[in-house]
C-alpha cells in the first residue's frame, strides 16, 4: 500500500495575530506546538509509519514536521526541505493584518487577493528587505525563480515541480510519504491528486496541524482517503 499524508503546519504566531504570513519565516504558536504534536499521535494511533518526509524552507513546517515525528517516534525517517513547498508567496501584503487592510482597501479587493485563482497580490521591490532575493536561504535560485509576489496559480505550478521530480519517486520507492507544508502549497498537491479545478481549489480549506491521509493505487490515483481513519480528522470540505 501506498499513502501520502498531508499536513499543514500547526498554528503560527502570525496566523494568531491575523497576519498575512507567505515567506515570512515565523514560529509556531503555543498551540500550533501541541497541534503538531497531536498530528503526530494521530498518524501514528492509525498505524501510519511514513518512511520519508518533506517540508518547505519555513520553519513554522519545519518544526510542525519535526514535532510530529518525535510524537511518531520516527525522528530518524530521512527528509527533504524544498523551497517549492512553501507557502504562496503574498507580496507587499506580507506583515499586514488583515482585518486592517479590508478597511484601507475594501472587504471585496482583499478577498480578490486572499481567494482567487490567478490574481497577484501587490508585488514587493527588489531592494525590499522582506524579498527572498534578501534572504540567504535562497542564494541559489534564479531572479526568475524568485517570486515579488505570487497568484494560487503561479504556488501551485511551482509545486507541481516538487511533486513531479521527488514526491512521485519517493512515493514509488519508500511507499508511506509525509509532507508538512503549507495551506497553498498543499492546495496544490491535492488539486494534483484529486484533478481539482480552479474553482475547486480555491474554496479548500486545509486546517492546521490536521493529518490528510490518502491510499494511492500503482498509478498514485487516491482510492481513499483520510476519511477511512478513524483517528484522523478530514478536512470538512475535502471530499469534492
Amino acid at each position: 500500500m501506498t499513502r501520502l499524508i498531508l499536513l499543514r503546519h500547526g498554528q503560527s504566531e502570525w496566523n494568531l495575530k491575523n497576519l498575512f504570513t507567505g515567506w515570512t519565516d515565523v514560529d509556531l504558536s503555543d498551540q500550533g506546538r501541541e497541534e503538531a504534536r497531536q498530528a503526530g499521535l494521530k498518524i501514528k494511533q492509525a498505524g501510519i509509519e511514513p518512511q520519508y518526509y518533506f517540508t518547505s524552507y519555513l520553519k513554522r513546517a519545519i518544526h510542525t514536521l519535526h514535532i510530529a515525528a518525535s510524537a511518531m517516534d520516527r525522528d530518524w525517517v530521512p527528509e527533504v526541505k524544498d523551497w517549492h513547498l512553501n507557502e504562496r508567496h503574498y507580496g507587499a501584503l506580507q506583515g499586514l493584518n488583515k482585518a486592517d487592510t479590508a478597511k484601507k482597501y475594501g472587504d471585496e479587493q482583499v478577498h480578490i487577493w486572499r481567494r482567487s485563482y490567478d490574481v497577484v497580490p501587490p508585488a514587493l521591490t527588489r531592494d525590499d528587505p522582506r524579498h527572498p532575493a534578501n534572504d540567504p536561504r535562497y542564494r541559489d535560485l534564479t531572479p526568475d525563480e524568485l517570486p515579488d509576489a505570487e497568484s494560487l496559480e503561479l504556488t501551485i505550478r511551482r509545486v507541481q515541480c516538487v511533486w513531479e521530480e521527488k514526491i512521485i519517486p519517493a512515493l514509488r520507492h519508500y511507499g508511506d510519504v509525509l509532507v508538512a507544508a503549507h495551506g497553498n502549497s498543499l492546495r496544490g498537491l491535492a488539486m494534483m491528486l484529486k484533478k481539482l479545478s480552479p474553482q475547486e481549489v480555491v474554496g479548500l480549506e486545509i486546517p492546521t496541524g490536521q493529518p490528510w491521509v490518502f491510499e494511492l493505487d500503482d498509478n498514485l490515483a487516491p482510492i481513499r482517503e483520510s476519511v477511512s481513519y478513524t483517528h484522523l480528522t478530514l478536512p470538512t470540505n475535502s471530499l469534492v
